[in-house]
């Protein structure tokens, strides 16, 4: 039998005298703006009183009775949700897990996702303390972290820099290293690329983000994937979705009912663009001959959901709303309109995201319409849905660039190109097969995540 390969010591962080002045004095800023930050935390506490509580964890207060766990700093819900897989398999592995987040959203998501793991006293949620090299210390005493697992791209420069000087093994999971983020930090001077340096471990989501750390001295890279990827799929949502397409006459393919379309995230400065593709496809479906177009519409921000049935209503669109359509178990109530006379069923809910897309055939994924780089679309990947996005996808680059290569993504410049595309997906039924077809094959290559991640991960801890 070989023997085991030898350790290599890794090299030392910060590995500059420059690069240890320049975090100095970031954390004198910090120090310095101190008040302002705690003003803005109260602040954001009226409306969300979350802010405003477990403050002490925010200063390396956390008491915990885990023995040496994984730290897993997911800084928000979105985050928390990517790397969940992630961490019921080390929790599964038999490792408590500590979780920290920056947000109230992240902190909640977390307890609502590992619930379980909580009840079992194998995992505990936290927030992460503050960028104060005596508060990351103090968190780490409290801790004893086995090891520390940041996610997608964390750069915080004093706690990177003190899980390193504690002598913590340092890795990163699902990381990425978008194009756009290069170019900013090649503006700034460097300082941000540099502190990629302080990974041990990159696990990254493609090749194309691990040269971009390898190109940023990074000590070892290995590609992974991304475990959203491995998400589970709600079963009780799919199975309402379902049990809806007969009563409402929808159809499940492209023949034999109602073309459903559905828009996912949509966001400010897209609304009145795709209230435009809407009217388009409607005049193409009619014109081929199908029954009315159904559009599932769900807007990102709960704020905006009156906003947005104000638009489409003035629009002359029939809107139904799921939260007055629909109960609990997502089942018409009583008095819920006649869906035949509906053209919008607008998604006034959250977490019902695999409901919405489960009743739909193609979907649009917002942010993309505008330049913020567009919004998850692995979740009706997961469906097996024909994808389509606007110019900006910069923040879906993984899986965007392997997504458009296959096919099982499109993307489209205006709206009319959308719009036209759409209603060629709604009335051909061999476009539509073959986009299913490479959706699902599509899937099927890039799952598994979770056990690449963990065939890196363990034995690198092992090691240690």
């Amino acid at each position: 039998m070989p023997s085991p390969t030898p350790h290599r010591p890794s090299r030392p962080f910060p590995p500059t005298w420059r690069l240890s002045l320049m975090i100095a004095l970031y954390e004198l800023a910090w120090h310095l703006l101190l008040p302002l930050v705690l003003l803005f935390l109260w602040r954001r506490g009226k409306k969300e009183p979350l802010y405003r509580a477990h403050w002490v964890e925010r200063f390396g207060g956390v008491d915990t009775r885990l023995i040496h766990p994984i730290w897993v700093h997911s800084a928000s819900m979105g985050e928390m949700r990517g790397a969940a897989p992630l961490i019921r398999a080390l929790v599964n592995a038999g490792h408590p897990v500590l979780v920290t987040t920056i947000t109230p959203a992240g902190r909640t998501a977390g307890h609502t996702l590992f619930q379980e793991a909580i009840a079992r006293g194998r995992l505990q949620v936290s927030y992460v303390p503050l960028e104060l090299s005596w508060a990351v210390a103090r968190f780490v005493r409290r801790v004893r972290p086995r090891a520390a697992l940041m996610t997608e791209i964390d750069t915080w420069p004093v706690l990177l820099a003190g899980i390193r000087r504690a002598g913590v093994p340092l890795a990163m999971a699902n990381a990425q290293y978008p194009k756009k983020s290069i170019e900013r930090d090649r503006r700034w001077g460097g300082f941000r690329a540099s502190l990629f340096q302080a990974y041990q471990l990159v696990l990254c989501k493609s090749e194309t983000h691990a040269q971009r750390f390898r190109d940023v001295g990074c000590e070892r890279v290995v590609v992974a994937g991304e475990t959203r990827f491995d998400l589970p799929v709600s079963p009780t949502q799919i199975a309402a979705a379902l049990a809806l397409h007969q009563p409402w006459q929808l159809a499940t393919g492209v023949a034999g009912g109602r073309p459903v379309l559905c828009f996912a995230s949509a966001i400010v400065g897209e609304d009145e663009q795709f209230i435009d593709a809407i009217r388009q496809v409607q005049a193409g479906v009619k014109a081929a001959g199908l029954p009315p177009l159904l559009v599932v519409y769900v807007p990102r921000s709960p704020q905006r959901f009156d906003t947005v049935a104000d638009l489409m209503q003035a629009a002359g669109l029939r809107v139904a709303r799921r939260s007055r359509t629909l109960d609990a178990a997502l089942t018409p109530v009583a008095d819920a309109p006649d869906m035949a006379n509906i053209d919008v069923l607008l998604g006034d809910s959250l977490g019902e995201m695999y409901f919405f897309l489960a009743l739909s055939q193609v979907v649009v994924v917002g942010a993309s319409f505008v330049p913020l780089g567009a919004h998850n679309v692995i979740e009706p990947l997961a469906l097996r849905k024909p994808v389509m996005v606007g110019p900006s996808i910069w923040g879906i680059e993984y899986p965007g660039v392997e997504a458009l290569a296959a096919g099982v993504l499109q993307q489209h410049h205006t709206i009319s190109s959308l719009a036209q595309s759409l209603t060629g997906l709604l009335t051909s039924p061999e476009a539509y097969a073959q986009a299913i077809a490479g959706a699902e094959a599509f899937y099927a290559e890039h799952g598994g995540a979770t056990a690449k991640h963990m065939a890196a991960l363990m034995p690198w801890l092992e090691r240690r």
